[in-house]
This record gives structure tokens, sequence and C-alpha cells, in this order.
């Protein structure tokens, strides 16, 4: 019997195999689409994730060998550039890179674990026991497994299967379309900004907002350039064409935009979506189905947190599942899957629900970012929202254990991206006297005299424990980790 089948072999659903195959369980991808899609999606990586893929060792195959992650000097929020060159510790990361290049390097890295993705699978039903789950395929034969995991996107199918609720709000008065194009190479800058003739320069990768729209504006290094432009109450029929995109950013600007069709290899994008939604699972599980990424939550792409959301949830639910499959997990661990990643979703549908009507034309709006605007002069405020985007303002509840680091997600600490590669939990021992007792098996024990504190690692990289001594040390053990039978 396969221990876990995960439908969907997009980013969330390949970096969740990874992190079965990682700590010794056997994943099965199944996938509807017989080929890799093409179509591009994401535009990179923005948060904490940036710092987890480094972690596991999967931060240099998407740039150099022995790159390491540097927080971003700036970014956006709501269509205001936000400086975070002030910020003495800096939490927010990015990564431009497409999801298609993020997506391929998931595929070889789980094809080195020896996990199997079958594609030209197309989930169909289920059928729950007491201790596996039963899954039905157009046109093949059924496959049984331990646990099932939806990571097939927000029309997901195993959630329909399930009859888990998707309670949310639409929005339907916008319409936002993007596609590749080029420009007169005169006009971008060395900055990459792109000077637009009788208006100014369009600031690369961030949202303007004029008064009339919103649009962004991406000289991708790699690829051709993207342009986006977002409208209020306008209709669009037929499909969507470069005439339009031209037509729409002209309108945003109030001048002409010189644009061109794409240049160089395909696949070139022009897409156009009406709305958005925003949508939280009213449950992220149902006895052994879980959801993941987009399956779980959809929310406006806004500021880029959708794959730094689902690959963590991947990252959160992949060790727990792991731990059940082996016999190493205590009573209820798999339900903290959900109480610690449902509070992140919420936190990110707020967010980007927020950043979205700042970007709306009007003047009531305008009088609101006028004030938002003075907010963000303060170096206080902009670190709050650089932790927001970035993630790294969540903390979990990690029972009795205290400290200022515990339920946090651990700091850069020497030699830690070379520790964490192995996705096993960490005790971290300044003295080298700390003993883990009946749960040494399961935990890797460093000696670690840089530090003046101890602490216990999640393979997750959240802090479970923090001390000087051994003091509560055997306690936090038992909260995340089955002890060993003599």
């Amino acid at each position: 019997m396969i221990d876990v089948v995960i439908a969907g072999a997009g980013p969330n659903g390949l970096m969740l195999a990874c992190e079965l195959a990682l700590a010794g369980a056997r994943p099965l991808v199944l996938e509807r689409l017989t080929e890799p899609t093409t179509e591009q999606r994401a535009n990179g990586l923005v948060g904490q994730v940036v710092r987890m893929l480094d972690r596991r060792g999967l931060y240099e195959r998407l740039t150099a060998p022995g790159a390491i992650p540097e927080p971003a000097p700036a970014f956006v929020f709501g269509a205001f550039p936000l400086d975070l060159n002030d910020l003495p510790d800096n939490p927010l990361y990015t990564l431009m890179v497409p999801q298609l290049r993020i997506q391929h390097m998931l595929a070889e890295r789980a094809a080195e674990l020896g996990v199997e993705v079958r594609r030209g699978h197309e989930v169909t039903g289920l059928a729950q026991g007491e201790k596996s789950v039963t899954v039905e395929l157009r046109g093949r034969a059924p496959v049984e497994a331990a646990f099932l995991v939806g990571a097939d996107g927000g029309h997901s199918t195993v959630r329909k299967l399930t009859g888990i609720e998707f309670p949310g709000v639409t929005a339907d008065d916008s319409v936002s379309l993007t596609g590749h194009v080029s420009v007169p190479p005169d006009l971008v800058g060395a900055d990459g900004g792109l000077t637009v003739p009788g208006f100014g320069v369009v600031p690369p990768f961030r949202h303007l907002r004029t008064e009339r729209g919103l649009i962004t504006w991406g000289p991708f290094p790699d690829g051709a350039p993207l342009i986006t432009t977002v409208e209020w109450d306008r209709p669009a029929e037929g499909a969507a064409s470069l005439d339009e995109l031209r037509a729409g950013a002209s309108r945003v600007l109030g001048v002409d935009v010189p644009l061109a069709p794409p240049t160089g290899p395909g696949p070139h994008l022009m897409r156009r979506l009406f709305g958005g939604n925003t949508r939280i699972a009213a449950r992220y599980r149902a006895g052994r189905v879980f959801l993941l990424g987009d399956a779980a939550h959809v929310h406006s792409a806004i500021g880029g947190p959708g794959l730094n959301m689902g690959l963590q949830d991947a990252v959160n639910l992949g060790w727990k599942l792991a731990s059940e499959l082996r016999g190493h997990a205590p009573e209820g661990l798999l339900d903290t899957y959900e109480s610690e990643r449902a509070p992140v979703a919420h936190r990110v549908a707020m967010h980007t629900q927020a950043q979205s009507l700042l970007t709306r034309p009007g003047g009531d709006v305008t009088a609101l970012r006028e004030l938002f605007g003075e907010l963000l002069a303060q170096p206080t405020a902009r670190r709050h929202i650089a932790q927001l985007l970035a993630g790294a303002d969540i903390t979990y509840d990690m029972g009795p254990a205290t400290g200022p680091l515990v339920g946090r997600w651990a700091p850069d600490l020497p030699g830690l991206r070379e520790l964490t590669r192995t996705g096993r939990p960490l005790l971290l021992d300044p003295t080298g006297t700390l003993d883990a007792g009946a749960w040494a098996p399961h935990i890797d024990t460093v000696t670690a005299p840089a530090l003046d504190t101890a602490l216990l690692l999640r393979p997750d990289c959240y802090v479970a424990w923090q001390g000087t001594t051994d003091d509560g040390l055997h306690e936090a053990l038992g909260t995340w980790f089955r002890a060993a039978q003599s």
C-alpha cells in the first residue's frame, strides 16, 4: 500500500512529495495532465519560503552554486513602494524566478528522492476506511494509500469529494490583463524602469496606481517582459489580445504606451482574469484526507504570497504525515497542521484584501492612501508590513515550552542551512551535555558552542523548546515526537 497519494503535481504537491521522501515515507503523485503545463503563473517567490528552500539545499538550484539568500532592499504593498534598506533585521526575501522553473526543479528533486509521478491520472472518487483511503481514477485501477492529500488547486476535486466547504467572497467588478510584450529598448532604463513618453517612468516590479487603474511592468531578465493592467467596471469580450492590453495600459496611464508583440522563444502569455476569489476551506482535514495550497485557500495574487504559503503548508504537513506513518507521532500531531496553517491563510487573506482595496481608483481611496503613506514613512510600520508579507510574524503554539524564540521560525544560526538539509529534528546544544533520552533515535543532536541557549527545532525549522538546562526538554520532545520503544 502507498503511504501518501498526492493529487496534483504542481509546486506544492511536489514539495510535499520531497518532504515525505526525505523523511522516509513513500509518496505517489497523481497528475491529471499528461504533460507538464507550459502556462506561466507566479513570477517568483516572496517571503520566508526563500530561506526554507535554502535550508533544504534547493535555493542554489534556482540561482547559482554557493548562493545564499539576501533580504530584498525594497518591495511593494498595495501599490506603495516599500523601502526596506533601513531595517536592521529585514525579514523579507525574494527570488524572482518563474514558477515553471521552480516546478521543474522540484520535479527533478522528487525524482532524485525516488518519488513516482504518474501523469494522465485523474482523481474521480475516494472512499475512506479505518486505516486507508481508496482513490478512484478515470479509466484506471484504483489506488489505496494510508493518506490522500489534495494539492489540486482552487477547483480541487479532492476538496469537493470530501464535502469540505470553501466559504469566502468573490469580487467580480475588475478585469485584469497580463501579457508578454516587447518595447523599444531605448525606453528601458538601467534600473529596468519603463519610460512612457508623456507620462514618465513606470518602475520595474512595482504596482503603479493611477485614478484610472493599476499597471505593473516586469522586465524579467530570462524572458520577455510582462505587462499587467487592472481596471474596474469595464466589460471585456472575446479572446484576450495585445490590442486590448495596449488599450488598457493607455487608459491607465492616460497616454499611448508603445507595446509590441513579444520576441524570442515562447511560450508567451496573454491572459484575462475577471475579479477574484478569497476563500479558505472550512477544514483542512477530513479523516485521512488533507488539503494543501490552493485547494485549501485562494486569495488575490497581489504581493505574491501564494507560493510562500503553499510551499510552507507542504513543509508543515510533510514531517507530520511521515511521523504518523513511522509510528513516531504523538496523539493529535496531524491535527496541528490545520491549527497552525489555517490562521496563516486568514492572515494572508486579510492583507491581500487590504492591498487590493488600496489599489482601486477613486478619491476616497486616494485619501486613504495619503494617510497610509504617512504611516509607511515610519520604520516600525514598514517592519510590521515586511514581517506580514514574509510570514515572519507567525508564532505557533508549542504547548508548555517557553522562551523568546519558542514557536517562531529559527533565526539564521551558524551552520543551520547545512544541518537542516536532512529534514530531521535538531537539538542544538551549546554545552554538549543535554540528553534527548528515549527520543534520541528520532533527533539529531549537534553541539553548537556558538549559541548561548539550547534550541530544539522541528523539521520545519520552528523552535519547539529553548533553555540553558534540560528543564522542560523531555516534555517538549513528548509534545512533538513519540519516544522510541526500548
